[in-house]
């Protein structure tokens, strides 16, 4: 469906809500996918398929209802509006939740995201079979049970009951594979991915040595003594450390009296090297993004400043709620609820060299495992398994596996011992930082 017939489509169904009495905004999205998995040297799997979806958020006498359709026809999209309008009699009363974002006509305007895409699919086959085969020609690799080359290309549409179209389009590709290393009796495994915008960014045989790399080099790992250490998380490590506990910075979650961090605006919660910023634009990002879930623009924020929390990511529901300003940080797709979301997480620079972060003897973590059941996002509390090196100025001197690390989040952003002066990026491109190195985290071992 083109852009105008997609328009059409949401100014009719937003006439149909006026009828009501009632107000909304609705998301449309189409999109298509192609993957392929190669297995034992073939092809085991190419798959093309195409999705869309149609969602509203409707508002009548302050109660919230939402529907969705997977179908655009007339009859669906009626129907669609009846679930909407009939949820929304048994909601409670929430005054917070309005259509707010008015004439908001913004399209994202970044032809980084959404590049042609000429590649022949011949080209795209080899590569997903060369991940298995360059894998497999590595020394002591047994098996590559994982590998998969994906694209994907996404156009979205968002419309309000007051006069808001906005429009968003974009392109990835990616590609994951894995390895099985074994060597005397023992196994390692590791596996990685990598994202970009183009096919020629893809690069099998990096991503292959980088996996071998780290399964071989954990393969003769054992546990260390208990006790506490300094320890530095690579960037996918301490990417999804942070995940666990993001709901910090969420005003929805302040809103439900969950959020630890819920009072401390203004307030010290980190140590004051560390400043975290939500950046709408990194070169290469993969969340660039011109309009938040309500229409309105993204912009940059600054949400740690030198250790001060400055603010908490709002749509204009948690807003209203706490009588601030939205921060064009609302999240929403076609079926799910209002929400917030930051765009690239971005932590600033420090003052050390990485030369300097790396002195002395420290714990490098290059795995974590059982994140989400080990962590506790109100209180702070984590315990999980990891795997990594015990290093001496920069050099990896013992592999380690076998051990648990715990400790609390929100102390550990206090108890920083470095920071580094270079940017590196997690393999998803959505979350970037320098080398931190936090000190005296508990490790059980041996």
């Amino acid at each position: 469906m083109s852009a105008i017939d997609m328009n059409q489509l949401l100014a009719r169904l937003l006439d149909k809500v006026a009828s009501l009495n009632a107000e909304a905004d609705i998301i449309a999205n189409q999109d298509r996918a192609f993957s392929l998995k190669a297995d034992k040297g073939e092809l085991g799997e190419y798959k093309v398929t195409s999705s869309q979806q149609i969602g509203i958020r409707l508002i009548k006498e302050g109660r919230v209802g939402i529907a969705y359709s997977e179908s655009l026809d007339e009859i669906a999209l009626d129907a669609m509006l009846q679930d909407a309008c009939d949820a929304s009699r048994f909601a409670k009363v929430d005054a917070d939740q309005t259509i707010s974002v008015a004439n908001s006509r913004l399209t994202t305007d970044c032809a980084e995201i959404n590049q042609p895409d000429t590649t022949p699919v011949e080209e795209k086959i080899a590569l997903a079979l060369h991940l298995e085969s360059d894998m497999l020609a590595l020394p002591d690799v047994t098996g590559a049970p994982y590998n998969s080359f994906f694209e994907g290309e996404s156009r979205l549409w968002l419309a309000n009951s007051l006069g808001t179209f906005c429009e968003h389009g974009e392109f990835s590709v990616g590609c994951y594979t894995s390895a099985l290393v074994e060597r005397d009796g023992r196994q390692s495994m590791h596996s990685q991915g990598q994202y970009g915008r183009r096919f020629d960014e893809l690069d099998s045989q990096t991503l292959a040595q980088q996996i071998h790399t780290v399964a071989a080099g954990l393969l003769p790992g054992e546990a260390v003594a208990s006790g506490r250490y300094s320890v530095i998380f690579n960037t996918n490590c301490l990417a999804s450390l942070f995940g666990c506990f993001q709901a910090a910075l969420s005003g929805k979650w302040a809103q439900q009296g969950i959020n630890p961090w819920r009072d401390k605006v203004g307030q010290p919660v980190a140590s004051r090297w560390l400043t975290l910023e939500s950046r709408v634009h990194m070169p290469g990002g993969m969340n660039i993004k011109a309009f938040d879930g309500e229409g309105a623009p993204t912009s940059d924020l600054l949400l740690i400043g030198e250790g001060e929390l400055k603010t908490l990511l709002h749509n204009s529901a948690t807003a209203r709620h706490f009588g601030v300003a939205s921060n064009g940080s609302a999240a929403r797709g076609a079926r799910s609820a209002l929400d917030v979301t930051p765009r690239h997480l971005v932590f600033g620079t420090g003052p050390h060299s990485e030369t300097e972060v790396q002195s002395g003897d420290y714990l490098e973590l290059v795995k974590l495992d059982g994140l989400h059941s080990g962590a506790d996002a109100v209180s702070g509390d984590f315990s999980f398994g990891a795997s990594g090196f015990l290093c001496r100025d920069g050099v990896r001197i013992q592999p380690v596996r076998g051990i648990t690390v715990a400790g609390n989040f929100y102390r550990l952003l206090g108890e920083l011992e470095a920071v580094g002066d270079t940017l590196h990026h997690n393999d998803g491109k959505g979350f970037y930082a320098p080398l931190i190195r936090f000190g005296g985290l508990a490790v059980a071992g041996k």
